[in-house]
């Protein structure tokens, strides 16, 4: 929320209105009378405007309007309706130890991050540190891999360090660039210790070339530079920060005609951080002779603003450049003359870090949809969001107007002139042939000064729908690929596989009404970023690149649902139930067979509750204790639904009742208790039984008969002949006497331990007493002034004995009680000893002796601490003994 005072035109001593505006997202962005921006933030003087901002802020996701015309107010947002949700819950969560189909591999070296897939080869090559490696995509765990070492020769590592590198990842040969140059080669290029080089390496012989290119002016010195490469029709098309000046740039070279983009007056690229690159083929099927054109998505610091508050601060931006550019004739000798960038937007701009761009291509150029996964990040909130663009909304972005430099402002704003013709940053098309303008370098002067100092849009370039597809909190999306798929109703759907900071993938579906997370995926069972994705519809695999290993994973994961109610449910477009199993749709004829509900997800099954009872089981508790009846969802949208005696819906306002999404706590129980609980997983309007228990509370434990020690019978003499009579006695002396032995032993151990343990405590004592309390097992944990103890349960405090005679011999200790069944157990123990979270209220499980769980030892803990607390004040002798403690 967003408090300002408004002071009508003129001033005068009229007083200010106070007005207030609720704001969906930082308030920090907004317009006070056509003015954005920073100047916002900075020039309130003069305008007869005060804002204060009273409350925190939220992620932004769409537009709050103030309606009041005298401040004219607003937020800049994309959306007039919220309808995307802030914090997207993934339906199920798999673990790494749940992964059944994850195949992997790795070897000596590290930074499996360059990825190349050619899947009508069954190849992916994977470029490391140090080497190249070319693996079966059908199973890259496979041992039939072929392998390239290519590491720095000691002379450079050595030239590496002197020039203060870091030898731990700087001085090795990072491979950056891994393309299909043409059938029979790839070509690759490498940091080599901050001095890059680049080759051909022949795909049948799989081996180094001979010779190697200067690669200082195709690929970043440093590894961890961002950088981008594609190569075209035998053209390299590279954007990184080059050389050891690490200014950034776009590039052009390899067989075609070297082209850079301009450096001044004005840099073209402040301070850019590259993402990616595609290639969109425009000049296919169109009439206008269009050029091919060839896309670049980077962070760049902002140069609108010259504000500090925005000094730093990096933007999404996406640039273009044709193909055919060769450059202009005098001016902009070997710069690109099409160069044109625009900012892109998401949801937070200013605050939100372009981190992946994934281009889909849908079989025709204009239908082409980008998909970028952000970082937002303000003041403590951290957050990701996904966006979706399309092509033609950045061409009319292109297509509209400029901005320009004010030197006397010192910032760039609209530029109004009148824009010279042919239209500046244009590729070559027919109608500029028709005028005689054959290439870039017959384009008039005044366009190639004007293209030279206006390279940024004035609109931006906004997602589909003006708002993220799916936002995630406290989550870092690192990279994204995207998959489309026919489903079982004959319409597509995009699949978006992201990967995490920490090692997971979030597999998401688009649908009309929403997107949502079908499944997060542990995929490192040590938290790392995901570096790559790539996708093969061929061998329906996710290729995850990291700086550990290589993975593999199945594109459709339908194996994890084993029912019609779970595979309904997961709303997979690659997975549909055909009567018996949940599997992936391949032909046209399993369409008719099997069954799937991707708008609501509930239709389709034979009824609305889910295959199979769970195993009843039984719990049994003493009056007055509590008792846990867990219920495990395998869905995170899932809420439980509990039932007595198979038709009562449970009670939930009564004080005894306590439901999680883990179970049902039963507190204080009381005989009226007894029966018997269903839960039931409630899920879209679908129901699916999970656990039945029958529950019996007891007024006392039943008295459980100890089990009599087995008779072992000796041997008789009537029942052994003669001749082995002598040799069975001797044989039980002989044992008898060993046995003897070992006893003598282990008593006189013990009687020596026995006199050393009653000295520990003998010493000064003021005490005139003796206390014996029973503690907690944590009770070390909580008491830090007291000696360490052995006994978990026993807190001894050494004093006087009383004044009764005492006895000669310790007594033996009681034997321990039998065992209890297991459904005495209450089924607290099998949680951990911690604060466990029930519907948003906090409930503590009291940590039991390790050594004994049963009922009955806390019963007679209870009933040993009652007698003591009697004794207490007894009157003691003068002096201690062991026997009385």
């Amino acid at each position: 929320m967003v408090q300002y005072l408004s002071q009508p035109a003129g001033g005068g001593s009229e007083p200010l209105a106070v007005h207030t505006m609720q704001c969906e997202w930082s308030c920090a962005h907004f317009t006070l009378r056509g003015v954005s921006g920073a100047e916002s933030l900075r020039g309130v003087h003069g305008r007869g405007l005060t804002l204060i901002i009273t409350t925190s802020i939220r992620i932004p996701v769409h537009t709050a309007t103030d309606t009041d015309e005298g401040s004219n107010l607003s937020t800049i947002g994309y959306s007039n309706g919220l309808s995307v949700d802030l914090d997207a819950t993934p339906r199920i969560t798999v673990t790494y130890n749940e992964l059944s189909d994850l195949k992997s591999f790795s070897a000596n070296v590290k930074n499996y991050s360059t990825l190349l897939l050619e899947d009508e080869k069954g190849i992916l090559y994977v470029g490391t540190r140090g080497a190249i490696f070319s693996l079966n995509s059908s199973d890259i765990s496979h041992g039939s891999h072929r392998a390239i070492n290519w590491e720095v020769t000691p002379l450079k590592h050595k030239d590496c360090l002197t020039k203060g590198k870091n030898n731990q990842t700087e001085c090795f040969n990072h491979i950056r660039l891994l393309q299909t140059f043409n059938d029979t080669h790839l070509y690759v290029c490498g940091t080599n210790a901050f001095s890059p080089l680049c080759g051909f390496i022949d795909v049948q012989t799989f081996v180094l070339p001979d010779s190697f290119e200067e690669g200082k002016e195709k690929c970043p010195y440093d590894p961890a530079t961002g950088y981008t490469g594609l190569i075209i029709e035998g053209g390299l098309y590279t954007a990184t920060r080059y050389e050891f000046r690490s200014i950034p740039d776009i590039r052009r070279n390899l067989y075609q005609r070297t082209l850079k983009t301009e450096e001044s007056p004005l840099h073209w690229l402040s301070d850019a951080e590259f993402v990616s690159s595609a290639f969109i083929r425009e000049s296919l099927n169109v009439d206008v002779g269009d050029d091919d054109k060839i896309y670049y998505f980077f962070n760049e610091r902002v140069i609108e603003e010259s504000s500090s508050f925005l000094e730093k601060t990096q933007v999404a931006s996406v640039a273009r450049v044709c193909k055919s550019d060769i450059g202009g004739k005098k001016i902009l000798q070997k710069k690109w003359t099409s160069f044109l960038k625009a900012r892109l937007v998401c949801s937070m701009p200013y605050y939100e870090t372009l981190k992946s761009v994934y281009t889909l291509d849908l079989g025709s150029w204009d239908t082409t949809i980008f998909y970028g996964a952000f970082v937002l990040q303000w003041r403590n909130m951290e957050a990701s969001a996904i966006c979706q663009y399309s092509i033609s909304d950045i061409q009319k972005v292109f297509d509209g107007p400029y901005m320009e430099y004010q030197d006397s402002s010192r910032k760039w704003s609209r530029f109004n002139g009148e824009v010279p013709k042919p239209r500046p940053g244009s590729c070559i098309t027919d109608d500029f042939r028709l005028y005689g303008f054959n290439s870039s370098q017959d384009l008039p002067n005044n366009v190639l000064d004007f293209v030279k100092l206006h390279p940024l849009m004035y609109e931006k370039v906004k997602p589909v729908g003006e708002q993220p597809l799916l936002m995630k909190k406290n989550v870092l999306y690192t990279r994204i690929a995207v998959d489309r798929v026919t489903a079982l109703d004959n319409k597509q759907y995009d699949v978006l596989f992201i990967g995490t900071g920490d090692g997971w993938i979030h597999k998401a579906v688009a649908t009309d009404s929403a997107v949502y997370i079908i499944e997060e995926i542990q995929v490192f069972k040590s938290p790392q970023p995901v570096e790559n994705l790539v996708i093969s519809k061929t061998q329906n695999s996710l290729y995850i690149g990291s700086q550990s290993a290589v993975l593999q994973i199945s594109l459709s994961g339908c194996s994890r649902y084993t029912s019609c109610y779970e595979c309904i449910l997961a709303k997979n477009p690659y997975c549909g139930w055909d009567g018996k199993t949940c599997r992936k749709i391949v032909t046209s004829e399993d369409r008719v067979q099997m069954t799937q509900d991707m708008q609501n997800g509930n239709g389709g099954c034979i009824n609305n509750t889910a295959e199979g009872l769970p195993i009843k089981k039984s719990q049994t508790v003493l009056k007055g204790n509590d008792v846990l009846l867990q219920c495990d969802l395998k869905s995170n949208l899932a809420k439980p639904r509990w039932v007595l005696n198979g038709t009562d819906p449970l009670d939930e306002s009564e004080i005894h009742f306590r439901v999680g999404n883990d179970g049902l706590l039963i507190m204080d129980t009381l005989l009226e208790h007894t029966g018997e609980y269903s839960c039931y997983s409630d899920e879209n309007g679908l129901q699916s039984m999970i656990a039945l228990y029958t529950l019996n509370v007891l007024l006392k434990l039943p008295n459980i008969p100890s089990q009599p020690t087995p008779m072992v019978q000796l041997p008789t003499p009537g029942s052994l002949s003669s001749s082995k009579l002598d040799f069975v006695y001797i044989s039980v002396i002989t044992i008898l006497g060993g046995l003897c032995l070992v006893l003598s032993v282990v008593l006189l151990y013990v009687s020596c331990q026995q006199k050393r343990k009653g000295k520990y405590a003998m010493g000064s004592s003021r005490s005139t007493n003796v206390e014996l309390q029973t503690v907690s097992s944590n009770f070390k944990d909580k008491v830090e002034d007291l000696n360490n103890y052995s006994d978990g349960c026993l807190q001894i405090i050494p004093g006087e004995a009383p004044t009764s005679s005492p006895k000669k011999g310790n007594p033996p200790p009681p034997p321990p009680p039998p065992p209890l069944p297991s459904e005495f157990t209450n089924g607290i123990t099998t949680l951990p000893n911690m604060l466990r979270k029930m519907n948003g209220n906090s409930y503590m499980l009291l940590r039991q002796n390790e050594e004994a769980s049963s009922p009955l030892y806390n019963s007679f803990t209870e009933e040993l601490s009652k007698i003591l607390e009697k004794r207490k004040h007894t009157v003691l002798v003068d002096k201690l003994d062991e026997s009385s403690v």
